[in-house]
């Protein structure tokens, strides 16, 4: 008897904690269902597709680097993603049986930072992928006064804060660090297996806010750098429970138990003791 499952795509796959989380839930609330991990690369991701487009057991996915763009080609846009956000994170299965991409990394984004007063205020964005993309977008509905984006490729940079309406510039990729109230790396910068960033955060003022969205390791250089300056930071587990909540409840149909995410940080970062992960 086969039950019903989701996935997460993604190349590199190992490192997702995607798995854990859902399956956690799916535990807490007696679904019977799964949620799986797939190594998809960028040649197969078109075939991925198409071998779930048939398999009624299948509820979707979520999409991890680097196929958040490409994706977007591959299936349908109702909610019209490619025109605000410019890539997807999950997929679902629309009511016609039909593909539909959707975007729940924004409204991970912001939860975290929803009690903060970002209008007209000074951001660092590290990074112009997909994950910057919900980020910008999500910032520019808080109102953020300018945005600076440090990424290799600047042209592609200063486009994305053209296409998101937003003032501010593109510098390259280490360039100095200007005094910003809120600093975010969404890059895999920092990542198991990735380069390292390098980065000097002496320029932050006292009350700046560093949120890495990296989540492997939990405590990256740049958190830790954060730390050490007493600065208020936010962790990739944040960021990554909170939109795989929003696409859980697209998945299965039922909200997860969020009043357990003490539990679930905890299961996810075995190697910390209770209370340590900021």
């Amino acid at each position: 008897m086969t039950r019903p499952y989701a996935e997460v795509i993604g190349d590199p796959i190992s490192h997702s904690k995607s798995p854990a989380i859902h399956r956690f839930w799916l535990e807490q609330l007696g679904i019977e269902a799964e949620y799986r991990a797939q190594h998809v690369t960028p040649e197969g991701l078109a075939a991925y597709f198409e071998s779930r487009r048939d398999d009624p057991d299948w509820r979707g996915c979520n999409i991890t680097i680097p196929h958040k763009q490409a994706a977007l080609d591959l299936v349908g846009d109702p909610g019209g993603i490619r025109a605000t956000i410019g890539a997807i994170n999950t997929v679902i299965r629309g009511e016609d049986g039909g593909l539909i991409g959707t975007n729940t990394d924004a409204g991970g984004f912001y939860a975290p930072i929803a009690g903060l007063d970002l209008a007209g205020r000074h951001a660092l964005v590290i990074g112009a992928g997909g994950a910057a993309r919900a980020i910008l977008f999500a910032l520019s509905k808080l109102g953020i006064g300018r945005v600076t984006i440090q990424n290799r490729n600047v042209l592609k940079a200063a486009a994305l804060l053209s296409s998101f309406g937003l003032k501010g510039d593109a510098v390259p990729l280490g360039s100095p660090v200007p005094p910003v109230d809120l600093l975010v790396n969404s890059s895999a910068l920092g990542m198991k297996g990735q380069p390292a960033l390098e980065i000097d955060l002496a320029s932050l003022p006292d009350d700046a806010v560093v949120y890495d969205i990296v989540y492997a390791p939990l405590e990256t250089d740049l958190l830790a750098q954060a730390h050490a300056r007493e600065l208020a930071t936010v962790d990739g587990l944040d960021m990554l429970i909170g939109q795989a909540a929003l696409a859980f409840e697209l998945f299965f149909g039922a909200e997860p138990p969020r009043d357990r995410d003490d539990e679930l940080r905890e299961l996810l970062t075995p190697d910390r003791g209770p209370g340590q992960a900021s």
